[in-house]
């Protein structure tokens, strides 16, 4: 995709693209665009029997809504929640390194998968089952990657911006804005990079329970991401704010308030309808009681389904996984079997 010329607004920077590498399909959300059929289940089935099996998912996807409306009202029913963002980092033990010592985290869990070349960590402020968190996949002998033009930054709430910012420069970490209100604000905001080079905002948000409280990307046309989310992902518009003065508005969408809940962060600069991606950010992943009514859902409101629902090889966590009209991509889980994944 080419990317427009972006000077003014939040920090769009034009990037190339590259390759991006192979994907495990084991567990990992970040492998979710791979379709699955009967002949690629782990066992060597018949003919009938494999029959049955894509007979039997196909019946599965016959989720049919007699409206619309229909189709808003489960959607707005279904029970749903941010339940991680993933994306790719060079040097997995530095990247925790910082994470823990400069921003706090702690790691939940961790998997290497050796047979496909990649490990997983996954950090964050509280239970998977409860809070947000990240994903980092650091796939063997990758040690860099394009962020690209899209992607913004990630949010953390803080009780005191100025400590941790000075935190972070004592570790060596880098500062790139320092504490202060934010434009056409009063809240303290404060911009750190990890190692790797994403951004992080650092908000002065004293006792909140959901500290990792954002995932900024930016999107060419704020009214149509902002029709996507509602109606085919269910999320909320909580708030919009334009910037004229700095040609830029923002749109924050989620499935709770945002004091109490990770948000997703659309930002719209005034003339710029395209940006390159990059490799290094993949997704975030959802919540849903069913991801076959979920993907209809995002079809009758013409979102791309580039997964289609059903479980990944092998395990039997269902997944379907989307692509927003800018490209972005999410990945719907079923809560039962992501539950079973944490136990």
């Amino acid at each position: 995709m080419r990317a427009l010329p972006a000077t003014a607004g939040r920090g769009a920077v034009a990037c190339a693209a590259a390759p991006v590498p192979r994907r495990s399909l084991l567990l990992s959300t970040a492998a979710a665009g791979v379709a699955l059929n009967a002949e690629q289940l782990p066992l060597r089935l018949t003919g009938g029997a494999a029959a049955k099996i894509r007979a039997s998912a196909d019946a599965a996807q016959a989720v049919t809504f007699t409206s619309t409306d229909d189709a808003l009202a489960w959607t707005n029913k279904d029970n749903r929640r941010l339940l991680h963002v993933v994306y790719r980092v060079g040097d997995l033990d530095k990247t925790i390194k910082f994470y823990t010592e400069c921003l706090g985290m702690k790691v939940l869990r961790k998997r290497d998968i050796p047979e496909e070349k990649y490990t997983n960590a996954f950090l964050g402020y509280g239970p998977e089952d409860s809070h947000f968190a990240i994903e980092l996949t650091y796939s063997y002998g990758v040690d860099k990657y394009d962020i690209g033009a899209g992607f913004g930054h990630f949010g953390i709430g803080v009780n005191d911006v100025a400590k941790t910012v000075e935190l972070v420069r004592a570790k060596g970490g880098k500062v790139t804005r320092e504490p202060g209100p934010v434009k056409g604000g009063k809240t303290v905001i404060a911009f750190v990079e990890d190692p790797d080079g994403y951004k992080f905002e650092i908000l002065e948000r004293p006792g909140t329970p959901e500290p990792l409280c954002q995932v900024m990307l930016r999107v060419g046309d704020l009214d149509r991401a902002i029709s996507f989310y509602e109606k085919a992902c269910g999320m909320e518009l909580l708030r919009k704010r334009d910037n004229p003065e700095y040609k830029y508005t923002v749109a924050m969408m989620g499935y709770g308030p945002e004091e109490k809940n990770a948000v997703l962060e659309l930002t719209y600069n005034y003339g710029v309808s395209e940006y390159a991606k990059g490799n290094a950010y993949a997704q975030i992943a959802i919540g849903t009681d069913d991801v076959y009514k979920t993907a209809e859902v995002v079809k009758l409101f013409g979102g791309q389904v580039v997964r289609e629902p059903g479980p990944l090889p092998g395990i039997s966590t269902k997944i379907t996984a989307i692509l927003d009209p800018d490209g972005w991509k999410s990945v719907f889980v079923d809560n039962i079997d992501f539950a079973k994944e944490l136990e």
